[in-house]
């Protein structure tokens, strides 16, 4: 399949994309990057309808790692997709809520935002379908993307990213802006007015 037939559509789940699910659009259907926060699949429904599809439409929902705002909604989209879940092995027990999720903030914003009750907000536990083991990498050309999942661990120990053939990748949270819970940043008035809209957003939604 040529990269020309290949669409990436961003779903904003919380405002000024600080939390985003995406789409990966085929000729015959499409891939789900991530579910966002439990709730997600209205938005999520609404994008794939602007793409003329549905929930039938998706093959694969890749959750890259086990945080609330990517594997929030993932049980409730399979359940209406029928779609297969993929994820690594190393957040399995965070996955099925059987361990508690574990956090780095790496600055005092993310150090102010983890005190929120949001990201520690509970979501369905699933296991995955399709569980991505060690070092092993995945194929999705099944799905009718050409690209591949590779372990990509250090955000948590399960993370995975999506390499498509185009070089382009969807790395969930392992290269993050330090607004939240990942990455390196230095504090900045912008990151402040980010997290206090965002905050606002979440006490009214």
């Amino acid at each position: 399949m040529m990269m020309s037939h290949i669409k990436i559509v961003r779903i904003p789940i919380l405002p000024m994309y600080m939390v985003n699910a995406h789409l990966i659009v085929g000729p015959d259907g499409c891939i789900l990057v991530d579910a966002g926060v439990p709730g997600s699949e209205h938005k999520i429904e609404r994008a794939l309808a602007k793409e003329r599809l549905t929930f039938k439409d998706i093959k694969l929902i890749v959750v890259t790692h086990a945080h609330v705002d990517h594997a929030g909604s993932a049980a409730v989209l399979r359940e209406k997709s029928g779609a297969p879940i993929l994820a690594h092995e190393g957040d399995a027990k965070h996955f099925s809520r059987e361990t508690p999720m574990t956090f780095c903030p790496t600055g005092w914003v993310s150090r102010l935002f983890i005190k929120t009750p949001f990201i520690f907000q509970p979501y369905v536990p699933f296991e995955a379908d399709i569980q991505v083991t060690r070092q092993s990498v995945i194929s999705l050309d099944r799905y009718g993307i050409p690209g591949k999942i590779r372990h990509t661990p250090g955000h948590t120990a399960g993370s995975i990213s999506v390499e498509l053939e185009s070089n382009q990748a969807l790395v969930g949270d392992l290269v993050a802006s330090g607004i939240l819970l990942g990455g390196l940043s230095e504090p900045h008035v912008r990151y402040v007015r980010l997290l206090k809209m965002t905050l606002t957003w979440l006490r009214v939604n």
